[in-house]
């Protein structure tokens, strides 16, 4: 969030963003940041981008995916995700 936006996660202006504004935050991330960056290594699968791969970069994909075989959730799960998400900010 720091990085793209400014904001800082344990700051008193981030304690007062409604779950709306998190979540536009959340999705409008581009690779150019640390979140975003992490999020397009672990499900990039075209072959051509995967043979440059770093050793870091490949390690953090087989890790996660080794974690989570299941990288397609189904959308029961993910709304469940979401809801525990949107409750942090209702507290």
């Amino acid at each position: 969030m720091m990085a793209q936006y400014g904001v800082r996660m344990y700051s008193p202006e981030f304690r007062e963003m409604t779950w709306e504004e998190f979540r536009s935050l959340l999705v409008g991330l581009n690779g150019d940041t640390p979140l975003g960056n992490l999020v397009k290594i672990r499900l990039e699968d075209d072959e051509k981008i995967l043979k440059h791969f770093s050793a870091t970069q490949r390690k953090i994909r087989d890790d996660w995916r080794r974690d989570h075989p299941c990288v397609n959730i189904d959308k029961d799960a993910h709304m469940q995700f979401l809801a525990q998400m949107q409750s942090f900010f209702n507290k």
